[in-house]
């Protein structure tokens, strides 16, 4: 196996000291001249020097790298807002390293911990079961930027929220301009903060025209609104708002199965406004969501606190939208 090249490799092959290569790969190497540099970088090509990354980051004083903490990553919800966080960190020459730790504490205070050894600069946190302890003990003690998602009631630092007490009432006005009169909604047991703001939108927006709304508890999941699918039934509901995209796809499916149609026989809408929306049959009306505009934001924001430690905390609002498609119809 070929010996992997060195700074130093790089240094005696251009006759030039090893800070001279070090400013000039780091962007620092103006003093230079243009065929110096020139020079270096197309000797670092035909080398295939890459800089040792933990020496760079003793040098610079920063890993030039962010951590992600979602609750699930195979959420279609949260895999776009990766993108999103991706896009922008390529964008601001950071690196991010995502974890998902299934809304497990202890993996989460692990993967901080793991990250904090590791010298990150940041974290963008969308957990809604990370604690203030966590926090205290691990980030603000070892002064690590971060920034929290609506899903977490923890009020500090930086936020990235959407509305979604209008998103509710977006979901309610909706189904009542169709003339429907008996809605039903399906949530999990344990809703997170933004969850709960979208029920009290719905709710309210229903109850200023004297109606009411059954809530169905399952899991957040295409198996959870499949698994719903007798309980939302026996509500003799013509609405459904179920509060992802995922539970009214699951739901597709456990209707199906009992030979009922959307919206023919019931008009269903859905919450983010996930890829797989198109693609369903029908396709699924919902509230829209700016995901990936989310994990571009969370990025921006973050990186900002990074580099202004002390500038004031920030909360971005970002706006939703309803998205009509197919599976909602007149009563």
């Amino acid at each position: 196996m070929a010996k992997k090249a060195t700074i130093r490799d790089l240094a005696n092959a251009a006759n030039v000291s090893v800070t001279t290569v070090s400013q000039i790969l780091n962007g620092k190497g103006q003093r230079f001249s243009n065929e110096t540099r020139q020079k270096v970088l197309t000797l670092q090509q035909e080398l295939n020097y890459v800089p040792d990354f933990n020496a760079r980051n003793l040098i610079m004083k920063s890993s030039k790298t962010i951590g992600v903490l979602v609750p699930n990553i195979g959420n279609p919800f949260f895999s776009t807002f990766i993108k999103g966080i991706q896009k922008k960190s390529r964008e601001l020459k950071f690196t991010p390293f995502v974890f998902s730790a299934n809304h497990d504490e202890k993996l989460e205070t692990y993967y901080l911990k793991q990250l904090v050894e590791r010298a990150t600069d940041g974290l963008i946190i969308a957990s809604a079961s990370i604690t203030d302890d966590a926090l205290d003990q691990i980030l603000k003690r070892n002064r690590i930027p971060y920034l929290l998602l609506d899903q977490n009631t923890i009020v500090d630092g930086d936020r990235i929220e959407t509305d979604d007490i209008n998103g509710g009432r977006i979901a309610a006005d909706h189904l009542l301009s169709l003339g429907h009169q008996h809605f039903t909604m399906v949530m999990p047991s344990e809703p997170t903060n933004n969850l709960v703001r979208r029920l009290q939108g719905f709710q309210e927006r229903l109850k200023e025209d004297g109606k009411q709304v059954s809530v169905i508890y399952s899991p957040m999941t295409k198996q959870g609104g499949y698994e719903a699918t007798d309980e939302v039934l026996a509500t003799d509901a013509t609405a459904i708002f179920a509060i992802n995209d995922e539970m009214a796809i699951g739901l597709y499916r456990g209707l199906r199965e009992k030979d009922l149609r959307v919206p023919q026989d019931l008009s269903i809408m859905g919450y983010d406004d996930i890829d797989l929306d198109e693609y369903v049959q029908p396709k699924l009306t919902t509230v829209h969501q700016p995901i990936m505009q989310m994990g571009e934001q969370a990025t921006d924001l973050l990186v900002d606190r990074i580099q202004h430690p002390n500038a004031e905390v920030k909360t971005i609002h970002l706006p939703v939208n309803l998205v009509i498609r197919d599976s909602t119809a007149n009563v």
